[in-house]
């Protein structure tokens, strides 16, 4: 017997948790609603948490190293690059050695990176990161050597060096062996120096630059707005969709610049955001904004199932009779359409009333993607549909 059938999947709405609404699905898949359910519970975000100022930045660090002590689990003596640099080290060391009877099984090339925060003094610490280069089979329990990180511009700006922490774990034998996550990426935390200092300089400042991470400029001027009327008129002007100009007052140029912008990353806002469904077709997650309204539409959904099933006969001849027992196999084709329900969705629905009346018809993640392919090619979605 085979049967083919089109499963429904349910998903229900668990609660409701301040300004929105989380949907649980009962499959695998998952759903996930972002919207406002009511217009007068709104909440703000610090300046401070959606902006930066432009020049206080993160900088990025690199450096080549090598990383010894490990358990024959280091780079093959094929690989160049770890020979040398090993007999590199060794020469600067004092001690003359043949690049070609190195062994390197318990050394491995790798690559440290490092970011390097602003404001970062001389003697701080930062975590770094470490990278198998060559083909070493795992970096467990071995050690960083001294290694320098440098900028773009060549300089080194800190010294790395320390025992190396990885986030998996690796076993085997003769019969097989067991891997969870990887082996060749380690990380030491706190471990790498300070050794030079990246200049940024705010007192005498007139003006800074307040960068959005998220451009929009609805939430621009409402920032504006802000800072005019909790600091002073005139400190804020909009320049673009992503920046505004901060203009300092006087009497904080000369050492009080650090305290105009903490008084400025403490003011809160609420930003506002483009109307945005976003779907993941391959993983079946549907994020819905909460500006998403929809026009009038109705919308159908229905089902159709169709069901093989073979069944065997058995022919049996009366007693004593010439006969001979036949098997015969019939088979049974039903076809059954699950009856449509129309809902329709007034003009100006919100987000709310499309979950509630999609929950009342038991779409599926998939089927909702559907849907909402089909609502946008209607005209009837009044938001960006962004498929990924």
């Amino acid at each position: 017997m085979r049967k083919a059938e089109k499963s429904k999947k349910h998903f229900i709405c668990s609660g409701f948790y301040g300004a929105g609404m989380i949907c649980r699905s009962l499959c695998p898949v998952i759903i996930i609603f972002a919207f406002i359910l009511n217009s007068s519970i709104v909440y703000g975000a610090r300046i401070k948490d959606i902006t930066v100022i432009k020049g206080i930045r993160t900088n990025q660090l690199i450096g080549y190293g090598l990383v010894v002590g490990l358990d024959g689990t280091g780079d093959k003596s094929k690989i160049d690059f770890t020979t040398k640099a090993l007999a590199n080290m060794m020469e600067r060391m004092g001690i003359q050695v043949d690049q070609t009877q190195l062994k390197v099984k318990n050394v491995a090339a790798v690559m440290v990176t490092a970011n390097l925060p602003p404001f970062a003094r001389i003697g701080n610490k930062i975590d770094v990161l470490v990278s198998s280069l060559g083909d070493a089979k795992s970096l467990s329990g071995g050690t960083l050597l001294l290694t320098d990180l440098k900028g773009v511009d060549g300089r080194v700006y800190a010294l790395a060096q320390g025992p190396v922490a990885i986030g998996g774990i690796g076993a085997g034998g003769a019969g097989g062996s067991t891997l969870k996550n990887h082996l060749e990426v380690a990380r030491i935390a706190n471990g790498a120096s300070v050794e030079r200092e990246i200049p940024v300089h705010l007192d005498g400042r007139k003006t800074l630059i307040l960068s959005l991470l998220n451009p929009d400029f609805t939430t621009a001027k409402r920032i504006e707005d802000t800072i005019n009327t909790s600091i002073g008129s005139g400190i804020a002007r909009t320049i673009d969709s992503s920046s505004l100009v901060l203009n300092i007052p006087k009497k904080m140029r000369k050492d009080d610049v650090a305290d105009f912008i903490a008084d400025i990353e403490t003011l809160t806002i609420v930003p506002d955001s483009k109307a945005r469904v976003v779907v993941n077709e391959k993983t079946g997650t549907v994020v819905i904004g909460g500006n998403v309204t929809i026009s009038t539409v109705a919308v159908a959904h229905g089902n159709l199932t169709v069901t093989i099933r073979k069944t065997r006969k058995v022919s049996q001849p009366l007693p004593l009779s010439q006969g001979k027992t036949i098997a015969t196999t019939g088979t049974n084709v039903n076809i059954k359409e699950q009856k449509a329900r129309v809902m329709l969705l007034p003009g100006s629905s919100t987000i709310e009333e499309l979950v509630r009346g999609l929950n009342s018809m038991g779409v599926s993640p998939r089927d909702l993607i559907s849907i909402l392919q089909a609502i946008k090619a209607a005209g009837a979605l009044q938001a960006e549909l962004v498929i990924i």
